[in-house]
Order: C-alpha cells, then structure tokens, then sequence
C-alpha cells in the first residue's frame, strides 16, 4: 500500500483566455501522506481553493497528475472519478453544505444514499457519536448551532471512511469556540484514527492544529513549515514572504 494517500505532480490549471486568462496552478508538486494534517494556506488568488478542486477531482488540471490511494484521475472517465470521489474522498465546506429538510443522521448516511446503499444504522450512530453528536441525531440543521452542523458535515465526510478528507475553510463561518472544537475533532481523527486531511485555511491559529504547513504565492508552493508549527511561527513566515522581493518569491525558504 502507497504511504501516500494524494499525490499531485506538475499541476498547471488555467482559467480564462486572452486577456482574462490566469494560471491559477503552476506546476504544482507536492503530497499528503497517510495519517497527517495539512493545512494550505495563502493569499486571495495563491491558488490554494483550486489545488483542493483538482486533489479532490472536482477540477480538472490542464496538465499534470493526480493520484489518490494508488489510482491516477486522468485515467478516469466521469463515471468512475464520481465513484472514486463519493467512496474516497470526503469533503468539509465552510458552508457546511446539510440538508435543510433531513435530520442529523439523514445528513449523513446521504453520500451512502447516493450510492444506492442502506447504511446500518449502528454505522450512522458511530459516526454521530466521533464528533459527540449522538444525542442530536433526530435534529435538522435549523435546530444546531453553526458548530454543530459543522461536526455534522465531518461525520457525514467520514461515513465512508475515506482516504483522505479535503476541508475548505471549516472554521471560517464559525466563532472561535465552535472553531476549535472543529480544529481539535480533525486533529484527533489524524491522531486516533489515521486519517488523512488536507484543509484550506487563511488562519494561522487553525494551521496550527496541523502537522505540516504549506504556503502558496501564484500558483506556486513557496514554502512549507514542519514541526513546532505554532500561531505566530506561521504568521511570521507569511510575513517574511510578504517581504520577499519579486523574483525570490517562487524559492522555499531553508
């Protein structure tokens, strides 16, 4: 079995022509091996949102791979990358993304739904109870707070143990109380259950949480942080970077 839940190689992904026409990856290589946390990070138009798109298969790159549990994208058709990315892949918005009319359980044993199975309802109460939401399985999302539809969302992620989980800014439509227990929940399903997760973030405070650092300027990966990752070691390399001058900028720093 590969150590390396995702691997993306020389992504470039290009939107608009002419004038309007922007590189929003260039030449991107990098990976996400099993059982650690990695938060992306950078700034408005880096290209963060559009490497999770294209290691999630929900984007198409104009070149390069992806790679996920051994299994390239490009040699999928449609119907085969939808398969891969509902029983492989899990997803975390900042929206959270529930349906408004279906309870807690309903929310998550729908990708199952999906997919033409009936999920035991032991597997629908184990996923609820991982993120302490057992109790709460019978309520729609009108009747959770904000943090608690959000630990909706990441037992619905989950209720296919995926390879790897993708998160796009989980926290950000969230306080800082409900913030951190989400952060926390993450991080304990890296650290008790192995599980993969790659999440987007403009916050350092939530990087933190992570086991590596990966910051991205113009489509590129111009740095990364491993180890003792705190706030305010984050936040000081993104500002170095800021200060780097223009034709530095695409060089990873020592």
């Amino acid at each position: 079995m590969t150590t390396q839940a995702v691997t993306l190689t020389g992504l470039r992904a290009v939107y608009g022509t002419g004038a309007r026409r922007v590189t929003a990856l260039d030449g991107v290589t990098t990976s996400f091996a099993n059982g650690t946390f990695t938060a992306v990070m950078g700034p408005s138009g880096s290209g963060k949102s559009t490497l999770l798109h294209c290691a999630a298969g929900l984007d198409r790159p104009v070149e390069g791979t992806v790679m996920i549990d051994g299994r390239h994208l490009d040699d999928l058709g449609e119907d085969d990358l939808t398969r891969l990315r509902r029983d492989r892949i899990g997803f975390v918005f900042q929206a959270f993304n529930l349906v408004s009319t279906l309870t807690a359980a309903q929310n998550v044993e729908l990708p199952l739904r999906l997919a033409g199975r009936r999920p035991p309802a032991r597997d629908v109460t184990a996923a609820l109870d991982a993120v302490g939401l057992a109790d709460r399985a019978r309520h729609r999302p009108s009747e959770l707070s904000g943090g608690e539809q959000q630990r909706v969302a990441v037992a619905r992620a989950l209720i296919t143990r995926p390879t790897v989980v993708f998160a796009d800014e989980p926290t950000g439509a969230l306080d800082s109380a409900a913030s951190r227990q989400i952060l926390r929940l993450l991080r304990a399903l890296v650290d008790d259950h192995r599980q993969t997760v790659v999440m987007v973030t403009h916050d350092p405070t939530a990087a933190a949480y992570a086991d590596r650092v990966l910051l991205l300027a113009d489509g590129r990966v111009v740095d990364e942080l491993t180890g003792g990752i705190t706030a305010a070691a984050v936040a000081a390399r993104i500002a170095a970077r800021e200060t780097v001058p223009a034709e530095n900028a695409g060089e990873p720093s020592c």
